[in-house]
């Protein structure tokens, strides 16, 4: 490779100093000075401002849609306002709840409330001891949260507060007392272990010996039906009263886990301020047995 070679440094070698360059005929044409590029203005500071608000709106409609077809299709959050499911679910729980678990059903959807019935799509059978969101058969605007113990043809029964299944008691084992702190002072409430055929396993109150749901008649769960309790057994109004044989059309869907939690007896969603001494740390992405 050749260097380059530096012409204001180098001086000429020696010789004849060079004849001067004559031109002959009619001079060149004299050549046009290059346009200078034309500058862009720069945007007015109006057309910018009217560009980025159209960005962000575009941007939040799209965030909307998003969230509407994932709380139509997917995951719905619900908060818990009762303690008919304690300790399992307490109140100030909030909670995502599977809505493709059962499929669809006009009760799944925004205002399918007041659409005709029709067969649900995609169907999936619930399982034996899942906690299911439901519309209320006797008021469908209402949502209630309960466990399914009963399958279609099943016989539910409930005797000395001891759940029988097809004429076999379910397995209850004593674990410790739930503590309950209401105005001040501590209950103890036996609180006991239910294991389904199946092997799904939970938490279950029993708040009284012999009370009022302690013992009921034999339910024969009908075709296209479920039997639906509450955890809080003495608690809990559920398929032995308001609630009856739920339709397979009534469920919304499954609950999966818990997002968040708070002890509302200590404050409010509002009152952000008050959050960390009420927040339900451990309560916190929990799934639900």
């Amino acid at each position: 490779m050749t260097d380059a070679i530096d012409a204001e440094t180098t001086p000429a070698a020696a010789g004849p100093a060079p004849m001067p360059f004559v031109m002959t005929g009619a001079p060149p044409a004299e050549a046009a000075p290059l346009a200078a590029p034309e500058a862009t203005p720069p945007p007015k500071a109006e057309e910018y401002t009217n560009d980025s608000w159209w960005d962000l709106l575009r941007i939040l409609v799209y965030a909307l849609l998003i969230a509407l077809v994932e709380r139509t299709l997917f995951f719905q959050p619900y908060n818990i306002p009762s303690g008919s499911m304690e300790d399992t679910l307490l109140v100030g729980d909030f909670l995502f709840v599977e809505k493709f678990s059962y499929g669809y059903s006009r009760y799944s959807l925004p205002f399918g409330r007041y659409l005709p019935s029709f067969h649900r799509i995609w169907s999936h059978d619930p399982a034996r001891g899942d906690v299911a969101v439901f519309a209320l058969p006797s008021e469908p605007e209402r949502d209630f949260i309960k466990r399914i113990v009963g399958l279609p043809g099943d016989r539910v029964q409930v005797v000395h507060g001891v759940l029988y299944l097809n004429d076999s008691p379910i397995p209850k084992i004593r674990v410790s007392d739930y503590v309950e702190v209401e105005n001040g002072y501590r209950h103890h409430i036996a609180r006991y272990r239910e294991t389904m055929p199946g092997g799904r396993s939970y938490y279950v109150l029993d708040r009284e010996a012999d009370g009022f749901n302690d013992n009921t008649p034999v339910y024969t769960v009908p075709a296209g039906h479920y039997f639906m309790m509450g955890d809080n057994r003495d608690d809990s109004d559920d398929s032995r009263g308001v609630v009856g044989y739920l339709p397979a059309e009534n469920l919304i869907g499954r609950a999966e886990f818990k997002f968040f939690s708070i002890d509302e007896r200590k404050t409010q969603l509002f009152t952000f301020w008050k959050w960390p001494s009420a927040i339900r740390w451990s309560r916190i992405f929990r799934t639900i047995d």
